[in-house]
């Protein structure tokens, strides 16, 4: 019987063995978890910051000092593990720090933990309901206003401890207790302070080789730890540290007060934490997308998931006894600045607070609070930034920012930040009814304009000046606004039918192209109905627009008689004159008469052409105003061309209808070619109608110099038009051009150093707040690049076309990093390298140091772009959820973002 076991556990051992089919995958291991060098560095930097900001910003609140390491830790493992930016490093912020204080002081630790718990789930919830784009939607000056307010709280209450006292409960009481405060100093916790504001001050700006070393150990870490030196090596008796037991730590109670004063606090909590992280997502990816070219790509932040992360930390911290959580701008920028590829980083700086909390107290219990109270000082001094100040300056809410940080400061953050709301929403409606309507009358012609948006509430306004028109007169009604209501429409349109019918003329004009002008008239001659009805022409239908190609600018009619005998139908005229649009530039030839007919404006569009004084035809030359978008139509024989001597073209009257499209003109005496013609009516018509609209503005430009926001760096091919596709005006763009919009590597051979040098000046000198790299459809470099051989680099052409030879490798590059569109395939390889060029070239732009420092330290933008011609359609550069690079119309690209 026992010789049967071995047999039978044989065969046991035999079924037991998984049978696998030929076509079945072999079983694959699970990976195994590394953690990046880089992110190993990047975490330790992160730890050194975290570890005395957490304590400083503990001592700030009033909290248990150990809850602001709970928070930290609890920040970076559960955060960052949830959470959906990868590169955030969350944990206790300065910017939660007066909330907090005020908490504790009203309620008591345990309530503020249970509170912290609650804000938490409330964050979750929001998460669930996926609004964190929504939280987006608050006023920047608002946002700038409260942190600046809380820095200014955090300031003056930490400003107590530097000089060796304690601090009061509000900003108005520490300021009254300031001058007894001064009069009791203590010299040894001045001295620690200041040593620790000297080296926070200097530490970055230690010159040479040696300071590139020494400024890699963070800043704050060798203030705190110099300052603690010090004071040990002096022997100064301080108030230190003191991290009790952990099994003394006080964990979160059930919630106890005021209901009503409990909502309000976890409300408060929430948008505090919720504002502040996700602005603080962000910002990362924006440093994240700043960094150079060889850096690990990391995707865009999940905000809805990044509101959940930050939920489950704060449910965590709060449980445990810890500060509220958020994300902490001054350790997320070290994380990207350090290097960080992926959330491992966050996840393992949390892991080091933890050993350091339970291996390093008596280290810790060395640093004094005098010097603590100088770093989170130095923190909230910061949260008050200048450059801020000039933006909410330059985009004219002053007024919503400081109302925010002085009620912050003065009532607190609540109070604060609806008041910064309400400031907000009164703004917006001063700017919403501050509408500006004038009536003048220039050369016997009334113009009635309206600066600002046309509300119901600017209508009796509006209504007064119009009344003011007499019957009959031709007038122009100038709208500069972007904003038009349903009581303004149809005020403007019944008057403008009631003038119109008492014989007057209006011509409306904007910053809309393609205005049409009602335009009736009598006709020229009493015996001849041109339009089919007595004494009214309809409307015109001017095809003159602006945008279209010069050439159609300066359209021509053939010479047409409007007679009762030989005079061409309005329906012929219209054609002829639609023939010529289409056709460009006509001359016409005039013979019957050597006598210079009288220049004469005419303001009636094409339906109104009439005959001259003699029998020669008067040529029409349409003229756009691209600035207010007007069609005008004038008869001005001074600009057209000379007639040509060797036309073939028999003399006699102007009868006959069909222009010589085929005769070149003669040359001017002073341009000489053909082309000068088209540059002496361009010239003319500008002076006549586009530069007294623009004079003021260029003269307030001339005085105030150019300060554009966008260095926008193009193609030089004449069918990309940037103001025209970007809708901007004088002063609004940088524009560089150049063949196939290249941007030449730093010192690469045979580089461009104008290129670099209209880099530089545009974002060192000018200061633009983003780059814009545009490529377009049919581009002639991209074609002669994909067509370029070994010898094709002996021309000027082919020398530069090498510098758009990367674009040519990232294109033929199999791992997909060429980008595409996102509402179909590309047409073929041009377009396809057309649209890889932009993805390289904002690669190029990373390179150069200016950019580089400009995207680091000030938030310069970089955007791609590409324009395809025969779609008149633009379209913006973004990526996928995965990474990858696409161009996509406005609507579906989102936010403004190149891929790193």
């Amino acid at each position: 019987m026992s010789a049967c076991v071995p047999t039978r556990r044989t065969t046991d051992a035999r079924r037991s063995e998984p049978v696998r089919q030929s076509h079945s995958p072999p079983p694959t291991r699970r990976p195994r978890f590394r953690v990046a060098g880089a992110d190993v560095s990047a975490a330790i930097a992160v730890f050194l910051i975290a570890l005395p900001l957490s304590l400083g910003i503990a001592l700030a609140t009033g909290a248990p000092l150990q809850a602001g390491l709970v928070a930290a830790a609890v920040g970076g493992i559960v955060a960052g593990r949830l959470g959906g930016s990868p590169l955030q490093v969350s944990g206790p912020a300065a910017g939660l720090t007066v909330v907090t204080a005020d908490l504790i002081q009203r309620y008591g630790w345990r309530t503020t933990c249970a509170i912290t718990v609650l804000a938490g789930l409330a964050q979750i919830g929001l998460g669930c309901l996926r609004v964190a784009r929504g939280a987006l939607a608050v006023s920047p000056a608002i946002v700038h206003g409260m942190l600046a307010g809380i820095g200014v709280t955090i300031a003056v209450a930490q400003l107590h401890i530097m000089l060796g006292g304690t601090p009061q409960s509000s900003v108005p009481d520490n300021l009254a207790a300031l001058p007894t405060q001064l009069a009791e100093l203590h010299p040894a916790a001045l001295s620690v302070s200041a040593l620790t504001l000297a080296l926070l001050l200097l530490w970055p700006r230690i010159p040479g080789r040696a300071g590139q070393l020494l400024r890699k150990v963070p800043t704050a870490l060798v203030a705190v730890a110099g300052a603690t030196a010090a004071a040990s090596l002096a022997g100064l008796r301080l108030p230190k540290v003191d991290l009790p037991t952990w099994s003394s730590h006080a964990l979160a109670g059930l919630p106890e007060g005021p209901v009503l004063g409990l909502v309000a606090a976890v409300l408060t909590t929430t948008l505090v934490c919720s504002v502040q992280s996700l602005l603080g997502a962000v910002a990362v990816d924006k440093l994240a997308a700043a960094r150079p070219a060889p850096a690990t790509h990391v995707g865009r932040s999940d905000l809805d998931r990044e509101l959940l992360g930050q939920g489950a930390a704060n449910v965590v911290s709060g449980g445990l006894g810890g500060l509220p959580v958020a994300g902490v701008a001054v350790r997320s920028t070290a994380n990207v600045h350090a290097g960080a590829v992926s959330r491992n980083s966050t996840m393992l700086h949390g892991v080091l607070v933890v050993v350091a909390a339970l291996l390093m107290v008596p280290i810790l219990e060395l640093i004094p609070l005098a010097s603590l109270a100088a770093l989170v000082m130095a923190v909230g001094i910061q949260m008050v930034s200048l450059h801020h100040i000039r933006t909410v300056t330059r985009h004219r809410e002053v007024l919503v920012y400081v109302v925010t940080t002085l009620g912050v400061v003065l009532l607190g953050v609540l109070e604060g930040v609806a008041l910064g709301i309400a400031a907000a929403v009164g703004v917006a409606l001063h700017r919403l009814t501050r509408t500006r309507i004038t009536h003048e009358v220039q050369e016997g012609v009334h113009h009635v304009q309206v600066r600002g948006q046309l509300t119901f509430l600017a209508v009796p306004r509006l209504s007064r000046a119009l009344h003011h028109v007499p019957q009959g007169a031709e007038v122009v009604v100038e709208l500069d606004g972007s904003f038009m209501d349903h009581a303004a429409y149809e005020t403007l349109q019944d008057w403008q039918n009631t003038h119109t019918a008492q014989g007057g003329t209006v011509e409306l004009t904007g910053r809309r192209t393609g205005t049409r002008t009602t335009e009736p008239t009598a006709s020229p001659d009493p015996g001849l109905d041109v339009s089919g009805t007595t004494g009214r022409t309809p409307v015109a239908d001017c095809r003159c627009r602006p945008w279209t190609p010069w050439r159609n600018h300066q359209c021509a009619a053939a010479p047409v008689r409007l007679s009762g005998t030989s005079g061409e139908s309005l329906g012929q005229a219209r054609r002829v004159a639609g023939d010529h649009e289409e056709a460009g530039p006509a001359r016409t030839k005039d013979t019957s008469t050597e006598q210079k007919t009288e220049r004469k404006e005419v303001p009636t569009a094409v339906s109104e052409l009439s005959g001259g004084p003699s029998d020669s035809g008067t040529a029409l030359t349409h003229s756009t105003s691209s600035t207010y978008g007007t069609c005008r139509t004038t008869s001005d024989p001074a600009l057209d061309p000379a007639p040509n001597p060797t036309s073939d073209r028999a003399s006699g009257p102007a009868s006959d209808p069909t222009p010589d499209l085929t005769s070149d003109p003669a040359p001017d005496p002073v341009l000489g070619t053909p082309g000068g013609h088209h540059l002496l009516r361009g010239i003319t018509a500008f002076h006549r109608n586009t530069a007294p609209h623009v004079r003021g503005e260029l003269a307030r430009l001339a005085r105030e110099g150019q300060r554009p926001v966008q260095l926008f760096l193009t193609c030089a091919d004449s069918r990309v038009v940037t103001s025209m596709i970007t809708s901007s005006g004088p002063g609004d763009l940088f524009v560089v051009r150049n063949v196939g919009n290249l941007v030449p590597l730093p010192g690469a051979e045979s580089g461009d150093d104008s290129v670099a040098a209209a880099i530089e000046y545009a974002v060192d000198v000018l200061q633009v707040r983003s780059i814009t790299v545009c490529g377009h459809s049919g581009c002639g470099a991209m074609q002669a690049l994909l067509k370029s051989g070994p010898g094709s680099t002996r021309t000027p052409l082919g020398r530069w076309l090498r510098h758009g030879v990367p674009s040519l490798e990232r294109m033929a590059d199999d791992s997909g990093s060429w980008a595409r569109l996102a509402v179909r395939r590309p047409a073929d390889a041009v377009e396809q390298l057309c649209l890889t060029n932009v993805v390289q070239q904002l690669e190029h732009l990373r390179a150069h140091p200016s950019v580089a420092r400009a995207m680091r330290e000030s938030g310069l933008e970089l955007h791609g772009m590409y324009f395809h011609v025969g779609e008149a359609q633009a379209y913006l550069l973004t990526e996928t959820d995965d990474g990858e690079p696409v161009f996509d119309h406005v609507e579906g690209a989102g936010e403004l973002r190149s891929p790193a």
